[in-house]
This record gives structure tokens, C-alpha cells and sequence, in this order.
């Protein structure tokens, strides 16, 4: 047996699925054995690989026991001369197995190898290539040097930033996505260290075929991409925590006394340093906008009322001070309060900013209207303000939304799509994609040759960054049926500045992925996209469970006849008010729940209305995708309603 690959699996069933695709062309005419190690997935990852990959070898793990601890389940059954630990969230391109193994056999001295890798849009991941993570480099990590200098030698040795990419050179630490290992070697210094749950145990495991003799190798004439998950959690605690975490247990190993001191100190500055900034980077992308937009409306309103006074009134200071500091900023929260229930802070629409100002100005006027004869100041100025702040703010998310897209042009769609492929494979990803609720704009093909069909082809291949340009295309599809996969690596490469999406649409599925991570669910279009997971319908859920827990709690001595349980209705209302619980969610019978868009823990069921309770998987699973696809606020007060004694 030439060649053994690992692959650990936990939930990402669409990723697994188009990773082994890519696995199966590259492994003809090698004497191959694949395993999955499967650590208790409820996404379906199972099932598809009984159906579809018979050929792997399957182990079914009953919990999640790690990384380390299921790569060595596997490693320790395989019988290949070479053993490759590779992610799910890989493709890998059709001839690098070759290549890589072409370049062992002529290296004995080489126990480890790695590769380039590009993330979904294209970009080189740093992590290609890796120093030994010494103090001194850590530091220089944790404090930016390596950020501020990334080709120096001394102060970016984390990614030995000083080796071009596009040259192999021996290196310290490979990277776990993408580790292939002569088992040799590992018979020599052991496997995966399995006190690492995650992260580390790549370090730990390159450090130790160095020392037992061995070198490790970036290898550059391959590349695969690496949709790389921990991308979307890297700003948060847990993933700080862990990964530096990780190290310590690397430091208190490795490293000497005094090193493990000066390492665990910098490891504590880390963690609560990246903590403080994760938080505030939390606070300022949630705050930036609408503290802008109160600036910018105030400043509105200030101006108006100067003009307004000296114009209609005949003096500049007509109106009181505590009409500027205190009426005034009022207004401005109501307005952008209505403007945020009617989704004016999520994807821009004009018609969301109109409808959020027009509902807040009547909402103002109603408020004006019972307030006492003192305190009515000025009706003209409620109207004209809320008018002016509709065409500053209008003008502001024009200004924004130009200088992330780079033009002017606002469409209710999505995306624009162009899809490389040939005749046959682009009109079954067109179908695709217009059986989903994307509805997207304008769905262009691309030839993959230097010839096309004039009435069916925008142009081909190399003409692909002019069509870019000039139908301001934001989302490539390339057809892997159609292309060989190095040459799609090598399209986002040269395209990686772009500002496009890719994605790839896997041959015989009924799924594409793209992105630059595995965690954001948006990025994989399948033929049912859930609307439950709009931002529009998320809010409006949440507002919902908000509105309806705040008035069954204001009402509870009311609510308390209908109800059978008193203080369990008034902790369940509590526990929704504060975003712990919501009031409807999926049926928990349904063991497929784990494919769907995540839900908080539920009160009531999305098939609570039916009257056979007794609803077995597959009925239970049908019933929570109808629920989620076709979700709205009248379907959730009707649950809540009809079972609100059983609160």
C-alpha cells in the first residue's frame, strides 16, 4: 500500500463530500486506502458516505474524542508506506498525490511534507508555512511585528515569512489540514499527541519528526484550497482560549523551564488581550453604524433648527436648550429604532430606510400629539427633520455601499453570478441556483475553452476579469465537471484581488460551496435555501419572542388562568425576554435536526398543531423543513396562541 489519508469528520457533510470527490480523481493509479473518521456528526455525514463512498473505509465514533485522538484511530489501521492527514474542508487538485509522493521517494530524509494552500477567495493561507513557535517568535505574532514586517527573517519567523511561496524549502511545523507523513517516521516518534483536543498537536507532531532525525518540507508545485473554518470563530474567546491553550501544553513539553515561564506569561497577555480586543471589535461593528447615523441626523437637526428659527421665527435661539440636547436626540432614537425593525441595518434597500423613517416620524407625532402643550414644540420641525434624515441617511448608505462594491447600483438581489463550465454543467448550476430563494440578478457563462457559442456564452475564460468588470459580477461558480481542479485553483489565484466570491459546484451533487470558511451556512446553496435564516426573518423571530414574553410577563396575574404551571410560565417568558430560549423551534424527534439553520432551545414545536403527537424521524425531519423554509411571525403567534396553557 502506497498511500493512506485520514480524514476527520465533525458536521461539515457538504465539505466532506466535495473534498473526497477531489480525493477520488487524484488517487487513480495509486495503491490507495482512504478512512473518515466520523466523531458523532448529526448533519447526515454518515449516511452520504455509506451511499456515496463505498470505497472508504468508515469509523464511527459515538462522541466527539478530537482531532488527535481519531486521526490515531485511523493511523493506527492503515497500511500505507506514506500517511496523509488531510481536512474535510479541503480540494485538493488532481495530480498533487503524485507530485507529493514523487517528491518523498526521492527525499528519504523528508518525514513530513505540506503544500501551498489557498483559502476560498483565492488568497495564499500564511499557514502554508511555519516557524517553531520559540517566545520570541509568539511574541512577535501576539504583539503584530509579524503583521507590520511579513517577509523578515527575525520578526515573522511564525510563518518564515523570509521563504517565498512559490519555492519548496525545508520549514519547522506543517500544518494539520494538509500533513503527509512517511509512517516510517511515525513508527519512529509516535503519533498525534492526544492530550491536544485541538490545535497544536500539527505542532507538536512536526517538532517531533525533527527531532527524531527528519525534515519537514513546504512543498510549492501543488497548491489545494483550504476553506479553513476556524477562520469565522479566530475573534472569539473559546478559539483564543483553546488554541493558546494548545501552546502551553507545546511549551510545558518542548521547551525549557525559563522558556515555559516567559512562553506561559505572553500566553495569559494573549488571551486577555485578544479577549479586550474581541469584545470591543464586537461592540464597534454592532455600534459603528447606527452611533454614525445619529451624528449625522443630529447634525441634521441642528442645522434645521438654526434655519427653521431665524427663518419662520426671527431669532436664532427660539427654540430652549433642552429642546437641542434632549427632544431633539429622542426623535433620533425613535426614528432609528423604526428603522432598525424594518431592517435598515441589514443589507441596504431604500425602500427599508423609507419605510423605517416614514413609520418613526408617525410614531413621533403620535408621541408629540399627547405630550403636554409645553413640551410641543414644533410639528413642522418633527416633519422636516424626519424628512432630512431620510435623505442624509439615504446618502450615507450610498457613499458606503460605494465604497464596498465600488459602484453606485443597489439591486434587491444578492449576487450576480458568472458559472465557467461547459454547455451541459452550467445549465444544471443555473437550474440550481434558480430553484433556491436567491433569485439572482444576472447569471452569466463562461467558456472554459478559447472558443464558445456566441448565443450561449459571455465570453471565455481568459476574457474573465473584463466580464467581471464590466457586469459587476461579485460571485464566480466554476464547474468542476468541466475544469480540471488545478486550473480552477489557478483562476482564483490570479483573480484573489478581485473582490469576487468563489465557489465550486461539485459534479452529480445538488450542492455548491464556496467562501473563505466552512462556518458560514449562506455559502453553500442547496436546493432548499431556508428562509428562517434571512437576517430580515431573524430579527423579525427574535422582536417577536421579545414583544410577546414582555406581555405575558407585564400580564402575568392574566396569563397565570390559562396557564397549568404559574412560576414555570413565568421563568419559560423570562428565559425567551432574555434571549436564552424562543418561544417555537424544530420538532426534536427529527434526528436530522443538525442539518437545519440553528435554532435556540424551544418551548414549543414547529409541529405543535398537529394532532399526532407521535410523528416518527422522517415526519418530524419534513415538518422542520417546512418550518424553516416557509417561516413567518403569523406562524409562530399561532403555535404560541393554541398552546399557551402548556406555558
Amino acid at each position: 500500500m502506497k498511500l493512506s489519508i485520514v480524514i476527520v469528520n465533525y458536521n461539515v457533510e457538504y465539505f466532506l463530500e466535495h473534498c473526497l470527490l477531489s480525493v477520488r480523481k487524484a488517487v487513480k493509479n495509486i495503491d490507495t486506502e482512504i478512512f473518515v473518521v466520523d466523531n458523532n456528526s448529526v448533519d447526515g455525514s454518515v449516511a452520504m458516505l455509506k451511499s456515496k463512498f463505498p470505497e472508504v473505509k468508515l469509523i464511527e465514533n459515538k462522541e466527539n474524542v478530537g482531532f488527535a485522538k481519531a486521526n490515531n484511530q485511523a493511523i493506527r489501521l492503515s497500511c500505507g508506506e506514506y500517511v496523509l492527514l488531510l481536512n474535510p474542508d479541503t480540494v485538493v487538485e488532481e495530480d498533487t498525490f503524485v507530485k507529493c509522493l514523487d517528491f518523498m521517494d526521492k527525499h528519504p530524509d523528508a518525514g513530513g511534507l505540506g503544500v501551498k494552500m489557498i483559502d476560498g477567495q483565492g488568497k495564499i493561507l500564511k499557514e502554508s508555512k511555519r516557524g517553531f513557535p520559540t517566545p520570541w517568535v509568539c511574541f512577535c505574532k501576539m504583539t503584530g511585528l509579524t503583521k507590520i514586517f511579513p517577509h523578515s527573517k527575525k520578526y515573522c519567523g511564525y510563518y518564515m515569512g523570509h521563504l517565498p511561496y512559490n519555492k519548496t524549502n525545508e520549514v519547522d511545523i506543517l500544518a494539520g489540514a494538509f500533513m503527509l507523513m512517511r509512517k516510517q517516521a511515525l513508527d519512529k516518534v509516535g503519533l498525534l499527541d492526544e492530550t491536544f483536543f485541538m490545535y497544536g498537536e500539527d505542532i507538536d507532531l512536526s517538532y517531533r519528526i525533527t527531532q527524531g532525525g527528519y525534515k519537514n518540507y513546504y512543498f510549492a508545485d501543488t497548491s489545494i484550497i483550504h476553506y479553513k473554518g476556524e477562520s469565522t470563530k479566530k475573534g472569539s474567546l473559546n478559539y483564543v482560549y483553546t488554541f493558546y491553550n494548545a501552546m502551553d501544553i507545546f511549551a510545558k513539553k518542548h521547551l525549557s523551564s525559563k522558556q515555559t515561564k516567559i512562553f506561559s506569561f505572553i500566553i495569559k497577555l494573549a488571551i486577555w488581550g485578544r479577549a479586550a480586543l474581541s469584545f470591543l471589535s464586537r461592540i464597534f461593528k454592532k455600534a459603528a453604524l447606527p452611533v454614525l447615523d445619529f451624528l449625522l441626523v443630529y447634525a441634521g437637526f441642528y442645522f434645521l433648527e438654526k434655519f427653521w428659527a431665524t427663518y419662520y421665527w426671527g431669532t436664532a435661539d427660539y427654540y430652549p436648550l433642552h429642546y437641542i440636547v434632549v427632544a431633539i436626540p429622542c426623535y433620533i432614537i425613535i426614528l432609528l429604532f423604526f428603522i432598525y425593525l424594518f431592517g435598515g441595518y441589514g443589507k441596504f434597500r431604500p425602500y427599508k430606510l423609507i419605510s423605517g423613517v416614514f413609520s418613526g416620524m408617525i410614531a413621533i407625532s403620535v408621541v408629540y400629539s399627547l405630550m403636554p402643550a409645553a413640551l410641543r414644540y414644533s410639528r413642522a420641525m418633527v416633519i422636516m427633520g424626519s424628512i432630512l434624515a431620510f435623505f442624509i441617511l439615504l446618502a450615507e448608505r450610498y457613499l458606503l455601499h460605494y465604497i464596498k462594491t465600488g459602484h453606485w447600483t443597489v439591486n434587491e438581489n444578492s449576487s450576480s453570478y458568472i458559472i465557467v463550465g461547459d454547455k451541459q454543467e452550467t445549465k444544471r448550476v443555473t437550474d440550481l441556483l434558480r430553484s433556491t430563494d436567491l433569485k439572482p440578478e444576472f447569471i452569466g457563462i463562461v467558456s472554459p475553452e478559447d472558443t464558445q457559442e456566441s448565443d450561449y456564452f459571455a465570453g471565455n475564460l481568459s476574457q474573465i476579469e473584463d466580464i467581471i468588470r464590466i457586469y459587476h459580477v461579485n460571485e464566480v461558480i466554476f464547474c468542476s465537471k468541466s475544469l480540471p481542479q488545478s486550473k480552477i485553483i489557478s483562476v482564483m489565484a490570479d483573480l484573489s484581488k478581485a473582490n469576487v466570491r468563489f465557489t465550486i459546484a461539485p459534479e452529480v451533487t445538488d450542492f455548491i460551496i464556496g467562501s473563505n470558511t466552512i462556518n458560514t451556512p449562506t455559502d453553500i446553496y442547496v436546493m432548499s435555501v431556508s428562509s428562517i435564516i434571512s437576517e430580515d426573518n431573524k430579527r423579525k423571530k427574535r422582536l417577536f419572542d421579545f414583544t410577546a414574553s414582555l406581555i405575558l410577563l407585564v400580564f402575568t396575574p392574566l396569563v397565570a388562568v390559562f396557564c397549568k404551571k404559574h412560576l414555570a410560565a413565568v421563568r419559560d417568558n423570562f428565559m425567551v425576554l432574555i434571549s436564552s430560549k424562543t418561544f417555537v423551534g424544530y420538532n426534536k424527534t427529527d434526528s436530522r435536526a443538525g442539518e437545519l439553520p440553528k435554532l435556540k432551545d424551544s418551548l414549543f414545536s414547529s409541529s405543535e398543531n398537529i394532532k399526532n403527537k407521535n410523528l416518527d424521524a422522517a415526519t418530524a425531519h419534513r415538518l422542520n423543513l417546512i418550518y424553516a423554509n416557509n417561516w413567518n411571525v403569523k406562524t409562530d403567534f399561532e403555535i404560541l396562541l393554541n398552546n399557551l396553557s402548556e406555558l
